[in-house]
């Protein structure tokens, strides 16, 4: 796994953890890497891949939540031929290609329970067994996982074996996110606009203006870190102007011919005299929809989930509190729609 981004702050925060996985880098124990999407899960991962003894042995990066979960088994643990249908050839998993080193599995919550079953024996036992074998093979893998969940809770739930995550959480490391780590942001802006600039051929780098200094440091930044570099990159490579960089668009989205915003109300027009609807959630219409009560309901649901996961930027857990769901509930009503 090659980076581009380098690991750039000065907080104490951050600081912290980053200290915290470099003295966890040297034993060869599981570490747990917690926080928000953009914060540099995978970053810090390699860091810990690195910095181990481990350091010129593979490593291999799986993200649970990118695959079906009807092949997040044959993808870690392997398969052979004829195991399933269109299984022509056996294949390695990701824990043979990780042999010698790290394995780092994102997105660790999205793991079904089946998964997290065979995924304790091989972190207990060291062993990994092929779909469609008959016998276990050896592995020497030292395992990063990474989650933007709160896995105690869904121990408490029920939803996650605790069994796993007492084998999986030797060390934990917490990534704070970019609005508790104020002072990085001009910092990581700085960094990200130089690069940007040399990269669209600038002869130099002429700075943020105060405009955009305000506009950088004010925001809360739902997306961390990614989110900034988006933003940054973006606004550098539009700047056409002598000077510093003074224009900063948050959203590549607002724009008033966007798709849906003619329906919308403007702020200046009047409510029509006797009409109940609330101004502020209007509520989506079915008028050329099918009669059936039910599809009505299904497709004004799924049309409030679609305009909440916009209107937060598809953070889903800012999208559950918005409409009052817990993020396991929110999860659930995606899947019931097909939105994820």
């Amino acid at each position: 796994m090659e980076r581009t981004t380098q690991v750039i702050g000065q907080s104490s925060v951050f600081l912290d953890a980053l200290e915290r996985a470099s003295r966890a880098a040297a034993l060869d124990r599981p570490v747990l890497v917690i926080g928000e999407r953009g914060t540099g899960k995978e970053l810090v991962a390699e860091r810990l891949h690195r910095l181990s003894p481990r350091w010129d042995q593979p490593l291999v990066v799986m993200n649970c939540a990118a695959l079906p979960e009807t092949l997040i088994e044959a993808e870690l643990f392997g398969h052979e031929a004829g195991a399933f249908t269109g299984a022509t050839k056996a294949r390695a998993g990701r824990f043979e290609e990780a042999h010698g080193g790290t394995l780092f599995l994102d997105e660790l919550g999205t793991l079904s329970s089946a998964a997290q079953e065979r995924l304790l024996r091989a972190v207990e036992y060291g062993e990994v067994t092929r779909i469609g074998a008959s016998r276990p093979m050896r592995v020497d893998v030292r395992i990063v996982a990474a989650t933007n969940e709160h896995l105690p809770e869904r121990v408490e739930k029920g939803t996650f074996r605790a069994d796993l995550l007492d084998r999986l959480s030797f060390e934990v490391v917490t990534l704070p996110p970019l609005r508790a780590r104020p002072s990085d942001i001009l910092v990581l802006a700085d960094f990200f606009g130089r690069r940007m600039a040399s990269e669209v051929g600038r002869d130099s780098w002429v700075g943020f203006g105060p405009n955009a200094i305000d506009a950088l440091s004010e925001y809360r930044w739902p997306g961390n870190v990614r989110e900034l570099r988006n933003v940054v990159e973006r606004a550098v490579y539009r700047w056409e102007q002598p000077g510093p960089i003074d224009a900063i668009e948050i959203d590549p989205f607002a724009s008033p011919h966007r798709p849906g915003a003619a329906s919308k109300p403007l702020a200046s027009e009047p409510p029509r005299a006797g009409s109940n609807v609330p101004t502020e959630e209007p509520v989506v219409a079915c008028e050329e929809g099918p009669s059936d009560f039910k599809a009505r309901v299904a497709r004004f649901e799924r049309e409030l989930l679609s305009r909440s996961l916009a209107e937060h930027r598809f953070n889903q857990r800012a999208a559950a509190q918005a409409l009052g769901l817990s993020y396991d509930q929110l999860r659930h009503a995606l899947r019931r729609h097909e939105l994820i």
